[in-house]
């Protein structure tokens, strides 16, 4: 049986090169617009939270970001805690809220269709996390094409 000879791995070790990047550090250029869309389930899967932190990257390079939940993609932005509200009941518990007030304290816009907050999940606009903005549900394709006129970075997050 072969024999083990390296030291067991410790805390501080590293895995990969995370300094070696490949690729220029791109920024806006002035007056850039990015959208990214969430049709997405919270706590369904990763992608809601990594396309949040995306979308707090490109604001960050200096796009003007904003982000539209629509159908399944407003659980993102609905008030949650246990037992009241903004209550952490385990830790990432409220990954998405917190994810989402960063990014509106940066600048970032966030927008929430009324349809799918009401009609699919039950939710009035009260349940919103203060500073989401509801819409009509004639305004989410109008949003998406708005930003297209624009020439904008669109990141379409789909898990449904």
């Amino acid at each position: 049986m072969p024999a083990v000879t390296k030291p067991a791995h410790a805390k501080g070790d590293f895995f990969v090169d995370y300094e070696d990047k490949k690729f220029e550090d791109v920024k806006a250029a002035p007056g850039e617009k990015a959208l990214v869309t969430f049709h997405t389930v919270a706590f369904e899967g990763s992608i809601g939270l990594v396309n949040l932190l995306q979308a707090t990257r490109l604001k960050r390079k200096g796009f003007d970001t904003s982000i539209l939940l629509y159908g399944p993609g407003v659980t993102l932005g609905v008030l949650r805690g246990f037992p009241k509200l903004g209550d952490e009941p385990f830790p990432g518990a409220q990954n998405f809220g917190n994810q989402i007030e960063k990014f509106m304290s940066e600048g970032g816009k966030v927008y929430c269709c009324r349809f799918a907050l009401q009609m699919l999940y039950g939710h009035g606009e009260p349940s919103l996390i203060p500073g989401i903005v509801p819409i009509s549900p004639l305004d989410v394709l109008d949003i998406i094409l708005l930003h297209r006129k624009d020439n904008a970075f669109i990141l379409n997050t789909w898990t449904l």
